[in-house]
C-alpha cells in the first residue's frame, strides 16, 4: 500500500461526468405493469372496491356518531408502535379526532384492496410499498394546519416555532439533506471514533488502522474489520461506552480496522475487484505481516461482510487461506428475497446505472442515506419535517444518527458491478459470480464462521442473512439479535438490552426449524462472539509496543484522514438531480409534483415524498 498525503480528488484524463441531466433510474415498466394489473383486477371484480369502500363508509358513519355522544371517545386507534397520533391533542378536539380516524380507515381501505386483490407476490409488495408512501406522506400529522400540536405550539411560542421552522427549512434546503441530529454536537476525533491508534498503511481506497492495545497482553491473531464501504467506520467505534472497537482490545484483542476512502472524482473508474483487493486483500496481508504471521482473523459488517467474503472467496479460487477465522455482521450472501430494497431493482433499473456509468461516474453517498430512511420513514423522516419544519425545533444530539447521515460517495462502475452481481443475479448463491478472474464459490470459505444478523433488520432480512450463511463451508454458527441493522449489531453487553437467539449444529434449510430449536437469552452477543473469538486468536503474549512495523510505520493518529475529510465535490447529476442516483427510486424525498407516464415526478425525481431538495447541496 502507498501513502499518498490526501484522498485523491482529482479525476482521470478523459473522465466524464456523472450523465448530469440523467432522470434516477426508476422500474418504470414494472411499476406500470403492475398497476395495469391491479386495475384489470378491480374491473373484472368490482366487488373487490366496493366491499372495501362499504366497510369504510359504515366505519365512517360510525365515527361521526360517536363523536356525537361524546367528543372524545375514538373507535379507531392506530396500530401499535404507531406514535404519529400519541399526543392525547389528537383526541381532545373533535375535529382532530375525526381527522386522525377518517386517515385510519381510508389508509386501511387502500391495504385492504391490495391484500385481497388477485395480483402475483411481487407485484403486491411493490404496490403496498408505493401505497403505503403515499398514506404515510398522507397523514393529516404531516400538515401544519391539521396538526393540533403545531398548531399548540404555534399559539404558545406566538408563531415564533413557524418562523424558526422556516429557518430551519432553508439551512436544509441549503444543505440537501433532512437534518434528524443535532450535528454540531458531534466532531470525529473529539467525542466520536476515539479509541487510540495509528494509520499504518494507506492507498488510494483505504487506510488502515492499527488500534493501540489497553492490556499487557493481547492474542497473537489479530483481528481485521471491514466495516461497510457506504458510510464511515466509526459506527464501530462511536463513543467508549457503545465502541465495539473498544471492548475488543480491552478483552487483549489487536483489532486493525479499513477505513474508506469517500470516493471523488479521482475514483470514478474503480470497479468492485478494485475494492476487493485494494481494501480488503492487501489490509489482510498487512495485518497477517504486522503481527508475525501467525494468520489474522476478519469481520464484515454489511456490505463490508459481502466484499470480505468476496476478497476470501477469490483467494481461495488460487488456493489462499486469507483469513482464520470469519465473522459476518447483517451481510447479504443469497440475495433471493432482498427486502424491500430488492423491489426497485431490476433489469430495467440495473441497465440504467450500466449505461450512465460506462464511462465512469459517481454515486453521491447522501443519495444512499436517503434512500435507506425512506425504509423507515415514520421513524427516520416525517417525524423530523414536522419537528424541524413545523414546530421549528433543534433535533436531538443522537450519535447514531450522526453516522448514518456521513454517507461515502461510492464509485459508479463499482456500484453498477455490485447491483448486478448480487441484488438482480444472485450469483453468489447460484455459482455464476467471476471476481479478481476467478470463480467464486462461498463453499470453499472453511475456516471457522460466526454470522449475526437482527430480528428486524429492514436492510438485510434475518432470514436471508441465515440464508447467507448456508452458503459457507464448514459449520457456521449463526446467531439471531434482537433490533433492526444498527442497533442489533451496536449493543454493547454493559447496557444489557435486548436478546439474541443461538443454536448448536448445523443449520437446517428451513430459518424458523432453527429458531424453534435455538435458546433465546437476554443481553447482547458481544459476549458470546468474544468468547468464541478468543479459542480462534491464539495464545496471550506480550502487547506490541509500537504499531505497524519497519516497511509499515506510523503515518498519522486514527481516526485518520479518510474518515475526516470534507466530502468531494461532485458534478452532474449524482449531487444535482433531486432524488438522483440509488434509492431514489424508493423516495430520495422525492416530488409530489405531478406523476408522469414514466413514473417519476415533474421534477425528475420519484413520487414518493412531498419534500425536496433540489440542487443535493453541498457539505
Amino acid at each position: 500500500m502507498t501513502p499518498p498525503s490526501q484522498p485523491p480528488d482529482s479525476p482521470p484524463s478523459g473522465d466524464a461526468d456523472n450523465g448530469g441531466g440523467a432522470k434516477t433510474p426508476f422500474p418504470a415498466k414494472r411499476v406500470a405493469a403492475a398497476w395495469g394489473r391491479l386495475m384489470r383486477e378491480m374491473s373484472k371484480r368490482p366487488e373487490l372496491w366496493m366491499t372495501a369502500v362499504q366497510e369504510a363508509q359504515r366505519r365512517q358513519l360510525q365515527i361521526i356518531s360517536a363523536l356525537g355522544k361524546d367528543p372524545k371517545e375514538t373507535l379507531v386507534e392506530p396500530r401499535p408502535g404507531d406514535r404519529r397520533f400519541a399526543s392525547p391533542a389528537w383526541r381532545e378536539s373533535p375535529f382532530h379526532a375525526f381527522l386522525m380516524q377518517s386517515y385510519l380507515v381510508n389508509s386501511d381501505l387502500m391495504r385492504r384492496v391490495l391484500k385481497d386483490a388477485d395480483l402475483p407476490d411481487d407485484d403486491r409488495k411493490l404496490l403496498q410499498f408505493l401505497v403505503n408512501q403515499q398514506i404515510n406522506a398522507l397523514s393529516p400529522a404531516n400538515f401544519p394546519a391539521a396538526n393540533p400540536e403545531v398548531l399548540q405550539t404555534a399559539v404558545e411560542t406566538g408563531g415564533k416555532s413557524l418562523a424558526d421552522g422556516a429557518q430551519n427549512l432553508a439551512r436544509d434546503l441549503q444543505a440537501g439533506v433532512l437534518q434528524n441530529t443535532d450535528t454540531a454536537a458531534f466532531q470525529i476525533g473529539e467525542n466520536l471514533a476515539l479509541s487510540p491508534g495509528k494509520i499504518v498503511a494507506q492507498n488510494d481506497l483505504v487506510q488502515l488502522i492499527q488500534y493501540a492495545p489497553q492490556t499487557p497482553q493481547t492474542r497473537a491473531r489479530p483481528l481485521l474489520i471491514v466495516p461497510p464501504c457506504i458510510n464511515k467506520f466509526y459506527i464501530l467505534d462511536l463513543q467508549p461506552e457503545n465502541s465495539m472497537v473498544r471492548h475488543l482490545v480491552q478483552n487483549g484483542f489487536t483489532v486493525f480496522l479499513v477505513s474508506w476512502v469517500n470516493a471523488g472524482p479521482g475514483h470514478s473508474r474503480r470497479t468492485w475487484d478494485d475494492y476487493l483487493r485494494l481494501g480488503v486483500m492487501d489490509p489482510l496481508d498487512i495485518a497477517r505481516n504486522i503481527c508475525g504471521g501467525n494468520g489474522v482473523n476478519a469481520m464484515g459488517f454489511c456490505v463490508g461482510g459481502t466484499l470480505l467474503a468476496c476478497a476470501l472467496a477469490a483467494l481461495a479460487a488460487e488456493g489462499k487461506r486469507g483469513a482464520d477465522s470469519l465473522t459476518l455482521l447483517t451481510t447479504l450472501l443469497d440475495c433471493a428475497d432482498t427486502g424491500e430494497i430488492g423491489l426497485f431493482i431490476d433489469e430495467e433499473v440495473v441497465a440504467q446505472y450500466e449505461a450512465r456509468f460506462a464511462d465512469g461516474g459517481l454515486l453521491d453517498g447522501r443519495d444512499l442515506a436517503r434512500g435507506f430512511s425512506t425504509l423507515r420513514p415514520n421513524d427516520l423522516v416525517w417525524p423530523y419535517v414536522i419537528g424541524n419544519y413545523f414546530k421549528g425545533e433543534k433535533p436531538p444530539a443522537f450519535d447514531l444518527l450522526f453516522w448514518n447521515a456521513d454517507s461515502t460517495n461510492l464509485p459508479g462502475p463499482m456500484f453498477a458491478e455490485y447491483l448486478r452481481a448480487t441484488y438482480l443475479e444472485n450469483r453468489l448463491q447460484n455459482g455464476s459470480a467471476e471476481m479478481c478472474g476467478v470463480k467464486i464459490d462461498l463453499r470453499k470459505l472453511s475456516m471457522p464462521a460466526f454470522v449475526v444478523s437482527s430480528e428486524r433488520d429492514h436492510i438485510v432480512p434475518w432470514k436471508s442473512a441465515y440464508a447467507g450463511a448456508r452458503l459457507l463451508g464448514g459449520r457456521p454458527q449463526f446467531t439471531l439479535s434482537s433490533s433492526g441493522h444498527i442497533a442489533g449489531i451496536v449493543n454493547p453487553p454493559a447496557k444489557n438490552k435486548g436478546w439474541r437467539i443461538t443454536a448448536g449444529g448445523p443449520l437446517p434449510e428451513n430459518p424458523d426449524e432453527w429458531m424453534a430449536a435455538g435458546k433465546k437469552k437476554d443481553g447482547s452477543w458481544w459476549d458470546d462472539w468474544v468468547a468464541w473469538l478468543a479459542k480462534r486468536s491464539g495464545k496471550m503474549v506480550a502487547a506490541p509496543k509500537k504499531p505497524g512495523d519497519a516497511r509499515h510505520p506510523p503515518l498519522e493518529d486514527a481516526p485518520g484522514g479518510y474518515v475526516s475529510a470534507p466530502r468531494p465535490e461532485i458534478g452532474g447529476n449524482a449531487g444535482n438531480v433531486p432524488g438522483g442516483g440509488f434509492m431514489g427510486a424508493m423516495g430520495g424525498l422525492g416530488g409530489m409534483g405531478g406523476m408522469g407516464a414514466d413514473g417519476v415526478g415533474a421534477d425528475g425525481a420519484p413520487f414518493l415524498f412531498p419534500f425536496n431538495f433540489p440542487n443535493g447541496g453541498k457539505s
